[in-house]
């Protein structure tokens, strides 16, 4: 940031007023707010005290407070766009220049550290999208007003925006539009807004969400009552989350922190997110038409590119840390030195390596769009979520391979250290190579195990494997790109220069020596 920036933030910072994010007790109380959640058999009244939810809270509580820390928000923070003479996360503005998207680069960074990789929908997520809003409201239409004001909204208060955008897997065989009692539709236009009824999946953290952006994506609709996107506020009536399993509840009922320390503070639960009659106010509607579905999902804003930029730059977290855990544990079992196990861990830091060089490329290849927005660069973008389902298989595979049984040679919990009499054959037989200790050993191993062999790593594997959708259809989407855009035409092009320098009687270029004088296979006369 430049000098005067720096003062508009500090300012911002102080006055403690509406020009600044909500800070991390102001989302927590948010959540408060009467929201149907639903586990285990029950309504829950507060999230941010359950147990299947409290840790993953405070967790994303803990991204709202490092904005106006400033031993941390260097990284983090620019002034806004929208004139209240605030600061916001650097990823949620209109980027318009290269050092913007650096910047945006470093903020989800600094964010993810926070993490370490393993939440893939904060509140950054959905502002690779919504941030598209500001770039060209005109695109929305008679809803343009609208765009303009959530652009305004999001930025200015940091709101945490999950997303649902996918139907429910039942009559697939069906048009979409012709599964009225599941799908997400309209019932009814009122002069308050929209009676909306139907489900969406998967609602990922939407339990910890102030809103949800919905839409629809896949074959084209026919219907206009089913041709919709908008804000759903999660405190709606009418609006209902039916929560998976919640690792974070298993862990503390039957573990400890010590043994599960990713299940226990960063599990997004996945939800089925229902509308049984909302009332989504006017305001809240960005899209009602079928037509202009289709050409939001083919992406002239960038959000596609956007949040390729923002999955890339949380992977890179992801793989540091794994790697370094991954390290850490060969340390552990000696296993270190030997040159095959070597070579594995550096494929896991060759898979990080290259996510973090496709993110750059999308930087340094950025193009303008509509309304002056820079789009990070989209063959990149789609090469990174072609490829990192990929990695991120082999990778499980790896660490499963050269960590093999010491992802299991462990006690069953932390309080086996905290009974004498285990204690001394703990410490014997548990203890470790290069003067680890069992305790060392055992802090390490479940930490790796959480990540690659539990329930909740499971669930990441699944999750990096189809987030973005079919691999095929990427692929697919990337041979298109390269047709529009000339890149399979040069590529013929290089070919056909070559092949032009040769026929049946040899080189056709004049500077090449035809072979006429050391051949041994004769001609016909």
């Amino acid at each position: 940031m430049s000098t005067t920036e720096t003062r508009v933030v500090e300012a911002s910072i102080a006055s403690g007023a509406s020009d600044r994010p909500q800070t991390a007790d102001e989302y927590l109380d948010s959540l408060n707010d009467g929201r149907d959640v639903f586990i285990y058999g029950e309504r829950i009244d507060d999230v941010t005290s359950h147990p299947a939810y409290r840790n993953s809270a405070r967790s994303i509580a803990r991204l709202y407070g490092s904005l106006a820390d400033p031993s941390r928000n260097s990284e983090l923070i620019l002034p806004t766009d929208t004139g209240n003479g605030g600061f916001t996360h650097a990823f949620f503005k209109v980027p318009r220049t290269t050092e913007d998207l650096r910047a945006a680069r470093g903020a989800i960074r600094g964010w993810q550290k926070q993490v370490a990789g393993w939440m893939g929908r904060t509140p950054d997520y959905k502002a690779s999208l919504l941030m598209t809003l500001g770039a060209d409201p005109s695109f929305f239409g008679e809803y343009a007003p609208n765009a303009a004001y959530w652009y305004r909204r999001v930025q200015e208060e940091v709101l945490h925006v999950g997303h649902a955008i996918v139907h429910p897997p039942v009559d697939r065989s069906k048009p979409a539009d012709e599964v009225g009692d599941v799908f997400v539709h309209v019932e009814e236009e009122t002069d308050n807004g929209l009676i909306v009824s139907g489900a969406k999946v998967v609602a990922t953290g939407a339990p910890l969400t102030q809103y949800t952006f919905v839409s629809h994506f896949g074959a084209l609709l026919g219907k206009k009552e089913f041709a919709l996107i908008f804000m759903a506020p999660m405190n709606a009536k009418g609006v209902k989350l039916y929560s998976r399993h919640s690792y974070e509840a298993a862990a503390a009922k039957a573990a400890s922190p010590f043994d599960y320390p990713l299940s226990s503070r960063f599990d997004e639960n996945d939800a089925i997110l229902v509308f049984d009659r909302a009332l989504i106010p006017w305001e809240n509607v960005l899209v009602y038409d079928a037509q202009k579905v289709q050409e939001f999902n083919d992406g002239p804003l960038g959000w596609m590119q956007r949040a390729a930029f923002q999955a890339s730059t949380r992977l890179e977290v992801k793989l540091d840390f794994i790697s370094g855990l991954v390290s850490k544990a060969l340390e552990i079992t000696g296993a270190g030195g030997f040159r095959g196990v070597q070579a594995q861990l550096g494929e896991i830091l060759a898979f990080r390596n290259l996510v973090s060089g496709l993110r750059d490329g999308m930087i340094e290849r950025a193009e303008v769009g509509p309304g002056g927005i820079l789009i990070p660069d989209g063959r990149y973008a789609l090469t990174y979520a072609a490829t990192a389902p990929g990695m991120y298989f082999r990778m499980r595979q790896i660490v499963e391979t050269i960590i093999a049984s010491g992802l299991i040679y462990l006690n069953s919990n932390a309080v086996d250290f905290q009974v004498p009499e285990f204690r001394a054959d703990l410490d014997r037989y548990l203890r470790g190579s290069n003067g680890k200790t069992a305790l060392d050993r055992s802090k390490t191993m479940k930490a790796l195990w959480d990540a690659i062999g539990s329930e909740f790593a499971a669930r990441h594997e699944l999750y990096e494997l189809n987030y973005w959708g079919q691999p095929e259809k990427t692929y697919v989407d990337i041979l298109g790109m390269a047709g529009a855009d000339g890149q399979l035409d040069d590529a013929r092009d290089l070919v056909d220069g070559i092949l032009s320098e040769y026929d049946l009687d040899g080189f056709t270029a004049p500077d090449l020596i035809n072979p006429t004088d050391v051949t041994t296979i004769r001609r016909p006369e």
